[in-house]
């Protein structure tokens, strides 16, 4: 009986050496639990005669390799970094709501900083309705409180009313000729590393948000020099395209335009700062 015991462990401890040997050499090695690690769904893009790939194969009517083979993008797709690319039949190249990320080419140095202000003119996105405002309502956010929600770098925390004001530099007045006549490269650069004390925001609002907050930013600039810059009519400069059409669905309120932000403006101050950078954000 012992013989029995001692031959049944040593059968064991055999099965167990040679289910767990090392691959060496022209020796493959064994797997004791194969399916651990090589499951049997198949594996993206790749081609093999393994055995235990044998999910759905029959059943599917399809073959191993058309199985694995790599698929057609989803409809609507845009290459990386081509999200808002003139196409040629010249529009604007955007067929979806863009909310993802999207690659930037410019490092957070004045060298690049003055390369992107001259290399990023027209705004990929066309000037709707909707789109001046939500970036109204971003700008107020992240803008306003700084730059003034009429553009005019009085915002609560530069202006000297303020009791608590944090910073004694002035913010960008985006009223002047200087930010008017600036390209959009000047305020992409800037939302996207910062400028001086200002940070970056690229963190803090997409692709598609920043250039609407661009857009209201024109609008500011428009209403000034009393011009238009709507879904409708562009007449501040060339770097935009109006939608057209009709958009009831997101009427906005320009600043300065209800009492409410009249007076909200009138309580922060309404005096347009010093402009240059060397004082500005922007």
């Amino acid at each position: 009986m012992k013989i029995f015991k001692n031959i049944f462990l040593a059968v064991l401890a055999l099965i167990g050496l040679n289910s767990c040997q090392s691959a060496d050499g022209n020796q493959t090695g064994s797997e004791m639990i194969p399916d651990m690690a090589h499951p049997v769904a198949y594996d993206a893009n790749i081609h093999g005669e393994y055995s235990f790939h044998t999910f759905n194969n029959e059943k599917s009517g399809k073959t191993r390799r058309e199985l694995v083979a790599a698929r057609l993008p989803v409809e609507g797709t845009l290459p990386r970094g081509a999200a808002g690319a003139p196409t040629d039949s010249g529009d604007n190249g955007i067929k979806i709501p863009e909310n993802g990320s999207v690659p930037y080419y410019y490092e957070d140095t004045e060298e690049e900083r003055t390369r992107a202000m001259a290399e990023i003119i027209n705004n990929p996105f066309p000037i709707t309705n909707a789109g001046l405002a939500q970036g109204k309502e971003l700008y107020e956010i992240f803008c306003g409180i700084c730059h003034g929600n009429k553009g005019n770098g009085n915002g609560y925390l530069v202006d000297e009313k303020n009791p608590n004001q944090v910073y004694p530099a002035a913010p960008a007045n985006f009223l002047l000729d200087e930010h008017v006549n600036a390209s959009n490269g000047r305020y992409y650069h800037a939302i996207m590393y910062g400028k001086n004390v200002m940070g970056g925001y690229a963190d803090k609002i997409s692709y598609e948000e920043r250039w609407n907050v661009i857009h209201y930013i024109r609008s500011l600039q428009a209403k000034e020099k009393k011009l238009v810059y709507n879904q409708g009519e562009n007449t501040l400069n060339s770097a935009a395209t109006p939608a057209g059409g009709v958009d009831s669905s997101a009427p906005i309120t320009m600043a300065g335009d209800s009492e409410n932000e009249e007076s909200k403006d009138d309580a922060n101050g309404t005096e347009p700062q010093g402009e240059g950078d060397d004082q500005g954000t922007n």
